[in-house]
């Protein structure tokens, strides 16, 4: 069975607003490398929109820093995007598809077939699944910094019980992050 992942970018404050965070060197090598091990990413409507075309085009035109450019790679190299949403009217390239309904169904679905890990990123659509307990994995990446300001990750989640997790693997990044592996327990 697939493993469904959570990655997420956070502040040391727990802020988790793309405008908030940085996208230094080593945090671009950790996610590619996250996307490496997955086929499947999993978005919301704000999310995808945020990630495409920006990183799709980027790897095409390979006109920004090596380790820029590497992620864009990995980013496109994921064999399927699956976007749930229920306004969102079209997508873009031949995989990705929308699903408005069902959630709880088509992960089910998914984490069923063959393959590599799942990975969702972004709030609402993360939020949704962890409160449905379909995350298997959560990776914290905590920037360096104190931004006092912005949303924060786990304020729009109500779950029906504590979440017991495991650190199964911590790393310390080179420009002082830490990223956090968690098993669900």
């Amino acid at each position: 069975m697939r493993k469904l992942i959570y990655a997420m970018n956070l502040t040391l404050d727990g802020c988790c607003d793309h405008t908030k965070g940085e996208g230094t060197d080593d945090v671009l090598q950790y996610h590619g490398q996250l996307l490496n091990e997955a086929d499947v990413l999993l978005y919301g409507r704000v999310t995808y929109q945020l990630m495409v075309p920006y990183w799709p085009d980027l790897a095409k035109s390979q006109d920004d820093t090596k380790e820029t450019n590497a992620f864009a790679k990995s980013f496109d190299a994921v064999k399927q995007i699956v976007v749930f949403s229920k306004t969102l009217d079209k997508v873009e390239g031949s995989k990705t598809r929308i699903i408005r309904t069902g959630l709880k169904e088509e992960i089910l679905k998914l984490k069923q077939e063959e393959g590599k890990s799942i990975v969702v990123g972004g709030v609402d659509l993360a939020s949704q699944l962890v409160q449905l307990g379909l995350v298997d994995e959560y990776h914290f990446l905590y920037q360096p910094n104190i931004v006092g300001e912005g949303r924060r990750l786990w304020d729009d989640v109500s779950l029906p019980e504590k979440l017991r997790l495991k650190l199964a693997d911590s790393k310390v990044l080179s420009t002082g992050g830490i990223a956090l592996r968690y098993l669900k327990t």
